[in-house]
Formats: C-alpha cells, sequence, structure tokens
C-alpha cells in the first residue's frame, strides 16, 4: 500500500475532527451571541424589564417566606423535643429519704437521661409563690401535695416518651406518671399543614411566574414575527429562533429571584428587632431564619428555571403558529 494512500484516511479523520470542533465552536460563539442579545434587549426597555422582574420577585418572596417560618417552627420543634420532660408523682406517704430512693431508682431505669427530685415542702412553695395564695394556703391543716421527681428522657421522640412513662410508673412508691405531649403534637399537624400550605401556594405562584414571563416572551415574539418568518424562511430551525427568546425568559426569572432575595433580606431586618423584643419579653432568644447560601441558591435556580420554562413554552407554542410567507 503507497504512502499516500495511507495517509488519506488519516486526513479525512483529521478534517472530521475539526469540523466537529468548528460546529462546537460556532453553536458556543452563537450561544454566547444570544445571551448578550437578549440582556441588550432587557436593558433597552429598563423599566418593562423591571416591572416584570418585579412581578416574578412577588410571586416568588410569599412562598419563600412560608418556607423560612417553616424552617424555623422546625427549629422550634425541635428545641421542644429536647425540652420534654416527665414527671413522676410519688404516693402520699412516701418520706424524703424514701423519695430520695426512688430518685435513684428512677434515675438509673434506661433512657433517663437527668432526674430532679421536688419534695413535698418545695412544691408547696413553688406553688404558693405562682398563685400568690399563701395566706390562703397556710390555712390547710396540712401539705396535700406529694413529693414529685422531674425526669428528663434521652430519647425526646414522642413514641420513646410514652413507652419510658409506662415504665417508670411501674417503679415502687411511684403514684402516677404524666407527660403532656398534646401540645407537641398538636405544634407538629401544625407543621405539616404549613408544609401542604407552602407546596399548594408554590406551586400557583409558581404557575403565575410562567403566566408573566409567557406573556412577556408571547410580546416579543409579536414584535419581532417578521424577523422569524425570514430566517425561517432562509432555514433557521426552531432551536435557532427559539435560543434568544429562552435566555431572555432566564434573565428575566434570574433578576426577578434576585429581587426576591433583596425583599427577603431586607424584610428580615426589618422584623429581626421586633421579634428578638418579643422573644425577649418571655424569656427566650429568637432570631428570624436567613436563606443562607444554599437556600439563596435554589431560589435563584428555580426562578431561572421557571423563566426558562415560561419562555420555552410560550416560543414553542408561537412557533408553530407561524409560516414563512
Amino acid at each position: 500500500m503507497s504512502r499516500q494512500s495511507q495517509d488519506t484516511p488519516r486526513r479525512g479523520a483529521r478534517t472530521q475532527r475539526a469540523g466537529a470542533g468548528g460546529r462546537w465552536r460556532s453553536w458556543g460563539r452563537h450561544h454566547r451571541a444570544m445571551a448578550l442579545d437578549s440582556v441588550r434587549r432587557l436593558v433597552r426597555y429598563p423599566v418593562g424589564s423591571l416591572l416584570t422582574m418585579l412581578a416574578i420577585a412577588i410571586a416568588l418572596v410569599l412562598p419563600a417566606a412560608l418556607w423560612l417560618t417553616l424552617d424555623s417552627a422546625r427549629l422550634l420543634d425541635a428545641e421542644l423535643e429536647e425540652s420534654a420532660t416527665l414527671t413522676a408523682y410519688l404516693e402520699t406517704r412516701v418520706d424524703a429519704a424514701e423519695a430520695g430512693r426512688i430518685e435513684e431508682a428512677l434515675a438509673a431505669q434506661q433512657g433517663v437521661e437527668a432526674t430532679r427530685l421536688i419534695t413535698a415542702e418545695e412544691g408547696m412553695a413553688e406553688f404558693q409563690a405562682s398563685l400568690g395564695l399563701e395566706d390562703a394556703l397556710a390555712r390547710l391543716p396540712g401539705n396535700p401535695l406529694p413529693a414529685s421527681v422531674v425526669i428528663s428522657p434521652s430519647d425526646p421522640a414522642p413514641q420513646a416518651v410514652r413507652r419510658l412513662a409506662e415504665r417508670l410508673g411501674d417503679v415502687s412508691g411511684v403514684e402516677e406518671v404524666r407527660l403532656d405531649l398534646a401540645w407537641l403534637e398538636r405544634l407538629r399537624h401544625l407543621a405539616e399543614l404549613g408544609q401542604r400550605v407552602t407546596l399548594a401556594l408554590g406551586v400557583l405562584f409558581g404557575l403565575g411566574v410562567l403566566l408573566v414571563v409567557g406573556n412577556t416572551i408571547r410580546l416579543a415574539v409579536e414584535n419581532r414575527r417578521k424577523e422569524i418568518e425570514v430566517v425561517t424562511l432562509i432555514g433557521a430551525t426552531h432551536q435557532f429562533v427559539r435560543r434568544p427568546f429562552l435566555y431572555s425568559g432566564a434573565w428575566y426569572g434570574l433578576g426577578g429571584g434576585i429581587l426576591a432575595w433583596g425583599l427577603l433580606a431586607l424584610g428580615g431586618d426589618w422584623l429581626s428587632g421586633p421579634v428578638a423584643s418579643l422573644a425577649a419579653s418571655y424569656g427566650a432568644s429568637f432570631v428570624l431564619p436567613t436563606l443562607g447560601i444554599g437556600g439563596s441558591a435554589t431560589l435563584l435556580a428555580c426562578s431561572t428555571l421557571l423563566g426558562w420554562l415560561g419562555a420555552w413554552i410560550a416560543v414553542s407554542r408561537h412557533l408553530a403558529q407561524i409560516r414563512p410567507r
């Protein structure tokens, strides 16, 4: 085989690779050009572009704010679970020495993290101080309150606490073990309801974003109808025609996400002072949650995706109706 015949396939392979590389470079250049062109078109009409982005931001702020509220509720729920306690009321015949032994027996039980004994005298003193009825309670012939042991469980889960309460109730000298998890269950049910409401509102406002972007892109397609007919007539594909409008929708969505992020940040700063003061009046410390890096990235990604999707739906629908003449 001659040298020329051996070089021919190699030159053909190099030519094929060069052609593929050229197509990719051309594809990348067109994307960059369309991205920059769509930005220039938005800047050319700043008021209309800003109003569209503001409408998108308003549609995104409410579900994002509800999501932050639920996030703070989950943190509060976790703190309340950690503070869940049991109260074991001892039999009235139990004296102080036996109450100490019962406390040691309760502390030795599996699942008990810490215990605190409240004698009958201490319980009466706390009761008098909380109600302010020292004179009336002092006339009682005796102390009707039993000694009690406050128990902190190692596992604050409601099911684990219930099982622990049943086991501690069998300890000798314990009259009754009480736990109040009804408020914790109500809070959990409210959090679940809030999650579903937030999801429903997120879907509804997401559809609103699609409608806002779709209507804006529809007007842009109608304004450039003649241009689209010309490029379609000379052989442009739908992907080629659709590309600048998709970038416009993505820029609308990204701008709306940035405005929504700014509104959430301003609202958080505006409300942080009154919320901290209200929490301090109840002897607690509470800080409004923020989006953080992950939440901000999620918000911007969702807004950009919604803008791109709204543009794709609008352009695809109208391109099917445009025919070159």
